[in-house]
């Protein structure tokens, strides 16, 4: 399935799309030097989240979504070179809010969970702004 939304997404940063389906997605993220916030080599939670809401904005896969909310839980520190997968699966779809599911694995360990609500917009968000 062909991705329709967020085209131009630095994949180093928020991952690279795996797999895209009905209100489905899988994108994995090699963590870098650049994600690092200390010597130890911890991996800032907001590139975790990127990579989910990336992988939200894909299950829904609309050129016009937008992440209105979102509810989330980091379960696992993520350090520099840690590979880590998210998987979207969109729950719940009327209208133009859709809730999407999204868990963030390091192989078998979770890492990150959350709930995002995404709106599909008529136009751009930033048509007219």
């Amino acid at each position: 399935m062909e991705i329709r939304t967020h085209r131009q997404i630095d994949a180093g940063l928020c991952g690279q799309a795996e797999a895209v389906g009905a209100g489905t997605s899988r994108v994995r993220l090699t963590t870098d030097a650049r994600m690092t916030v200390d010597e130890q080599g911890l991996v800032h939670g907001g590139f975790v989240f990127g990579l989910a809401d990336y992988a939200a904005m894909i299950a829904v896969n609309h050129p016009n979504v937008v992440l209105g909310a979102a509810s989330v839980k980091f379960l696992a520190p993520v350090r520099v070179g840690d590979t880590v997968v998210a998987e979207a699966q969109v729950d719940d779809a009327g209208g133009r809010k859709r809730q999407v599911a999204v868990s963030v694995r390091q192989g078998e360990k979770p890492v990150f969970e959350g709930q995002f609500t995404c709106f599909v917009l008529d136009a751009h968000v930033l048509e007219g702004a």
